[in-house]
């Protein structure tokens, strides 16, 4: 399929990188461009004697080398594994040696010195290859990658016609939030079948030359389908983002048409608008009644029942306020809007879809290849939408979200016990509690084994409050607290934006954040949005204390993974003493 696009489209722009030397230039490589790097690639591999099944471990940010690294080892019916920029030397041994990987590439020197500290106990490990490094004076047995692009072109269509749908296109290893990471197997099967159901749900009349940006690690399913396995197949134009902090500036240098964002991403362009609009009450005032507006009207749309003056109506906000707020933040272009591998706040959602950004959220994992269900041309709002085409998903007698197709892993490499504890008759289990309304629409309550369960035997969705309290202005993360416990409490997090302009607004420019956690009228206001959120909760599930930081916590540390979803043992082990500050002499 990839040969295919490449002659028919090879004159499109595949992968671009933003010039070093020239700020909003780009380097840029069409799709024959990317065929000819992705022969060289195999070609390399070959001389290397790489085998049908052999794993390849990549290591290295966003940048257009992996597409052609990573295609260049399917082709050569090899298994390339991605692993996160961030692993420690001791998770890169793990994963090197469970891999039994043979064949290294890293990015740079830093990535390799990481590497090397744990060589001497990877005695399988014969050949690195540095992307961005000098021949000279490199340890022996590693290598610039240039040396492995230096061996002529493979003939790409006599590899293709060898390759077998049961090839395993990647292995892709949990973050581990739960013991030690498993590698999910994904074949090439899966991937062709899963691009398939979602070129069915996003329906666009052609996808070759979308922009899409590419910023999450490869190591993530959701990136790798999005910008790899679709790119690959489907013909998108990606514009790749080393470094995911600098994405609101590449979102308004690219102006994607495609975007799939963890809710952290949207959360924090929603809370920057706001904190902006904030520093004008006037302003804010007029939009603030503009959206209300807009979300009556989106939600008659949904349900049917707009009327010709309501569109109009939204159409007029639209010229007036919306259209300058998506043109500003650079999601004027976007047709499909994604968010997923966590939950997002159903207000900050709907918000998006309000000021016309059509922006739906997606459910899946790893072992489902990505999406298990998806509605964006139907989005519903607090839901996850239906199954996504091809893939058959049900609630068990438990409440488990269950579900089974062409999408479904292959099981887990070299764990055939945890195998059978997740697939059962062909059923993939999601470890994910789940209702499921009469149109087949899926709402996710939370993680099976995450359930907050009280000393008073009460079982209780922390997922669900942490949304909630992330609709707080001031707030940026939240951790529910409650197991054994007699009540729920929270940890709060400051949001770095809304903090910064609410301390210009309130004369405190320039206090830093963990000050002003500290302070009366900021715990004041955060403390009126907690009494709001406890309304929409029974009694036993509102937070009644909770602890303001003034810290942020960033994706893929011992708080939160990757994708920014959270790591209860690592907030419970890093904030035990202010837990427990919460609970003493009452609980």
């Amino acid at each position: 399929m990839f040969l295919s696009l490449v002659d028919a489209h090879g004159d499109v722009p595949a992968v671009h990188s933003m010039a070093s030397d020239t700020p909003g230039s780009w380097n840029r490589w069409t799709y024959a461009e990317l065929g000819a790097q992705t022969a060289r690639a195999a070609a390399g591999y070959l001389a290397l004697g790489v085998q049908r099944g052999e794993r390849v471990l990549l290591m290295m940010r966003n940048r257009p080398d992996f597409h052609w690294l990573d295609l260049g080892a399917q082709f050569v019916r090899a298994t390339p594994v991605s692993i996160y920029n961030s692993s420690s030397p001791e998770e890169i041994q793990y994963l090197s040696h469970h891999a039994e990987a043979r064949i290294a590439i890293v990015e740079d020197l830093g990535f390799l010195d990481r590497m090397l500290k744990v060589r001497d106990e990877l005695p399988e490990l014969q050949h690195i290859f540095v992307i961005e490094a000098s021949p000279d004076g490199l340890p022996d047995g590693v290598r610039p990658v240039s040396e492995l692009l230096a061996h002529g072109e493979a003939d790409l269509a006599q590899l293709a016609a060898d390759t077998s749908p049961d090839d395993i296109a990647t292995l892709i290893y949990t973050s581990g939030t739960t013991g030690p990471p498993k590698g999910v197997m994904i074949s090439q099967y899966n991937v062709v079948y899963t691009v398939e159901s979602l070129k069915r749900c996003i329906d666009f009349d052609d996808y070759v030359g979308k922009r899409a940006v590419s910023y999450l690690p490869m190591a993530h399913i959701a990136e790798r389908m999005m910008s790899h396995y679709q790119a690959a197949i489907l013909g998108y134009s990606v514009f790749c983002c080393p470094d995911p902090n600098q994405l609101t500036s590449y979102l308004r240098e690219v102006h994607p048409e495609i975007l799939f964002g963890v809710p952290r991403v949207w959360e924090k362009v929603y809370n920057g608008v706001n904190a902006a609009l904030a520093a004008d009450p006037e302003r804010k005032a007029k939009f603030d009644e503009g959206l209300a507006a807009a979300l009556a009207i989106k939600q008659a749309e949904r349900d049917g029942t707009a009327t010709q003056e309501q569109l109009d109506t939204w159409a007029f906000l639209d010229a007036v306020a919306f259209s300058n707020v998506r043109a500003l933040v650079g999601l004027d272009a976007v047709q499909v809007g994604v968010t997923g591998a966590a939950a997002i706040p159903r207000p900050v959602l709907e918000w998006f879809n309000a000021i016309g950004v059509p922006l739906s959220e997606i459910y899946g994992m790893s072992e489902s290849s990505g999406p298990m269900t998806w509605s964006p041309k139907a989005n519903r709002p607090g839901s996850v939408g239906q199954e996504i085409p091809g893939c058959e998903v049900r609630i068990a007698d438990d409440g488990e979200v269950i579900c089974r197709g062409g999408n479904v892993f292959q099981g887990y490499l070299k764990q055939p016990d945890k195998t059978a504890e997740t697939l059962i008759d062909g059923w993939l289990h999601s470890g994910d509690i789940g209702e499921m309304d009469a149109d087949g629409y899926v709402r996710i309550v939370d993680r099976k084994k995450e359930l907050i369960i009280t000393s008073g035997g009460k079982n209780i969705s922390p997922a669900n409050l942490e949304a909630a309290l992330k609709t707080i202005p001031l707030i940026g993360q939240a951790a529910a607290i409650g197991d054994n416990r007699k009540f729920c409490s929270a940890i709060l997090v400051l949001d770095p934006e809304a903090a910064t302009v609410w301390a210009k607004a309130h004369g405190r420019d320039g206090v830093p954040f963990a000050e002003l956690a500290g302070d009366a009228e900021v715990l004041a206001e955060v403390q009126a949005g907690v009494d709001e959120i406890n309304q929409q909760f029974a009694q036993v599930e509102q937070i009644k204390k909770f602890v303001l930081l003034g810290e942020e916590w960033m994706p893929d540390s011992d708080l939160l993974t990757p994708t920014s979803k959270l790591k209860r043992r690592g907030v419970n082990a890093r904030y035990a003493a202010e837990i427990e500050s919460m609970y003493a002499g009452l609980d």
